[in-house]
Order: C-alpha cells, then sequence, then structure tokens
C-alpha cells in the first residue's frame, strides 16, 4: 500500500468472554477484520484467550471492568460499594445510578483497576499498551480521575475516547440507544483534560457507538468513515500536543490516526461465558456474528485499500 492516509486500529472488545467469542475474534483477525483485541481478565474463558493470543501473535489490551460479573481484586469484600449484594459489579447502568448518587468509593476502583492490570500482566507477560473500559465506565466522571493515574503509574500509553462524528445525525439509533449514546459522548469529552493532564494518548478519532451489532453494514462503516474523513481534526478532542505524533515533523500528507470498537465473534451458549454471571442477551444473539460477518466482508476489505486505510495496532501509532 502507498503511504497510508488513515492509520486504522480496529478493536474487538470483550475478548475473553466465552469460547465461541475467542474463536470469532481469531477467526476474524486472521481474515483481516480487526488489527487489536481488548481483554476482559474477569471474564471466564480470559486465560483462554491469552494463550490464543500469544499462539497467532494478536495485539493485546486491556478491557477494564467495573460493571459485570465478579471483581479481580481480593481486597474487595462483601459490602464493597462496587458491588451487589451477590457480591457482583452493578452492572452498566447500576454503576452509573451508584456513581451518581455518591456511592461509589474511589479506592476500590483504583484497587480494582489494578488488580486487572497486574492479572493482565500475569496472564500475558507483560502490560498492556492500551487499555479501554468495558461500557465505556472508564470516561465517567470521578472515575476517569483514577483510571488516568493507574495508566500513567503503570506505563500504559494509550485509551480510548469514545467522541463519534456523525452520532448526531445518525438515523438508525432508536431513541433509548441514541440518549444513551449522547451521555457516554458527554463523558467522554469531560474526561479529555484529564486523560491529557496525565499524558495518555488516543487515536485522533473514534468510530464504533453507531456502527454496533445489527447497525454494522459494509454501507453504515462507509458512512461512519466518511464523516472522520472528510472534517479537520478538532484540536479540542485530540491527545496531548494538540495532534497526533504521525502528524508532526514531517513533509509527507498528515496520517490520520483513528480507532473502531467492534465486536465480533459467534452467539454465546445459554450457559456458558460471561464474567461471572452468565452471558447477557447481546453476546447470545446473532449481532455478534453480523459483526464478524460484516468485518472480514472483502467489499470493507477493499473499501480500505481505496480509501488508504491501513489496519495496525496501537503499538503502532
Amino acid at each position: 500500500m502507498p503511504q497510508p492516509k488513515v492509520k486504522l486500529v480496529v478493536t474487538g472488545d470483550d475478548f475473553g468472554y466465552c469460547p465461541k467469542r475467542n474463536q470469532g475474534i481469531v477467526d476474524c483477525f486472521q481474515a483481516g477484520g480487526i488489527s487489536n483485541v481488548s481483554l476482559l481478565v474477569n471474564a471466564s474463558s480470559a486465560k483462554e484467550a491469552t494463550e490464543l493470543a500469544k499462539r497467532h501473535h494478536i495485539p493485546i489490551g486491556l478491557h477494564a471492568n467495573l460493571s459485570e460479573g465478579l471483581p479481580v481484586s481480593q481486597g474487595l469484600k462483601r459490602g464493597s460499594t462496587l458491588l451487589n449484594k451477590d457480591g457482583f459489579f452493578h452492572g452498566k447502568m447500576g454503576f452509573r445510578k451508584a456513581l451518581q448518587s455518591g456511592r461509589v468509593n474511589m479506592t476500590e476502583v483504583e484497587l480494582e483497576l489494578r488488580a486487572q492490570v497486574r492479572l493482565f500482566g500475569e496472564l500475558m507477560g507483560h502490560l498492556p499498551c492500551h487499555m479501554d473500559g468495558h461500557q465505556h465506565i472508564h470516561v465517567l466522571p470521578e472515575v476517569c480521575e483514577v483510571f488516568a493515574q493507574v495508566l500513567s503509574d503503570c506505563g500504559i500509553s494509550y485509551t480510548r475516547v469514545p467522541v463519534e462524528r456523525g452520532l448526531h445525525s445518525c438515523p438508525w439509533l432508536s431513541p433509548v440507544l441514541r440518549d444513551f449514546y449522547m451521555q457516554v459522548e458527554k463523558d467522554a469529552l469531560e474526561s479529555i483534560p484529564v486523560f491529557r493532564r496525565h499524558g495518555i494518548r488516543w487515536p485522533d478519532v473514534y468510530l464504533g457507538l453507531t456502527t454496533m451489532g445489527h447497525n454494522m453494514s459494509v454501507p453504515n462503516l462507509r458512512r461512519a468513515f466518511s464523516h472522520a474523513l472528510e472534517l479537520d481534526l478538532d484540536v479540542s478532542l485530540s491527545p496531548p500536543g494538540g495532534e497526533s505524533k504521525n502528524r508532526k515533523n514531517t513533509t509527507e500528507s498528515p496520517v490520520l490516526t483513528a480507532e473502531l470498537m467492534v465486536h465480533p465473534g459467534y452467539p454465546s451458549h445459554p450457559q456458558e461465558g460471561g464474567c461471572g454471571e452468565g452471558p447477557d442477551d447481546f453476546s447470545q444473539s446473532a449481532d455478534r456474528q453480523q459483526e464478524l460477518t460484516t468485518l472480514k466482508d472483502p467489499a470493507l476489505l477493499a473499501f480500505y485499500t481505496q480509501e488508504r486505510v491501513q489496519l495496525c495496532a496501537f503499538r503502532d501509532l
């Protein structure tokens, strides 16, 4: 490929969730549909996932989880502000409600995040070069401060800032989904000064909210990319330094960096997988395979070539 116009990290989230997810992610990587994965270390098939990553040389980071399943930290006891009466995390919306009501202890958040980083290192033999949050918990108020400090202390360079161009004008999102994504965007925008202050980086462009599950198709991905490629880089959203390092000190055309968040896989068996409570509805649905099929579609891979989009990992940015 000639000089790329875009360096794109296509990250398969939820690696380790179940054997069917792991197999789908590996198949997608081998087909050239993803270039990076994000591991749930508290998931039931996390150890198998790390073995697959090593075997197939899949670039891997940490998908920090404070909202689904069982904690990793042995220091969190029953009665922890992160856990419900059954000893599980509060859930995607339950965690947000607990945070909004001031019932989440940030010392416990830090304890759990550090435990997950430590377990990742034990499983992989190295620390992650990127770390994001399951269900976007890492950009939530207060949590992002702790998250950024942990990244800085551990030397983890990259995170995800889920602000997607084109979200506001996307025609196919349901009102409930749109409202949730708009709140994610608001939280992400407010997290930027925190990440910047700690020297944490992220790609210039984020994609993936408008193309999840049944909303993923080649036309929808092309639409999402068109918003990313046609608009100038918004310096207010860019990582430390005001621009991608790929845009500095070069006489060549600037290279845009981007991350596409995806969730490929095969549908989970009803009683197999998850993070301690069994697999969720999304994992058991056909949406995962819809993403897998789309990401492997020759038409999408041809589009990447046509637009000079080069798939890579965070370590290549």
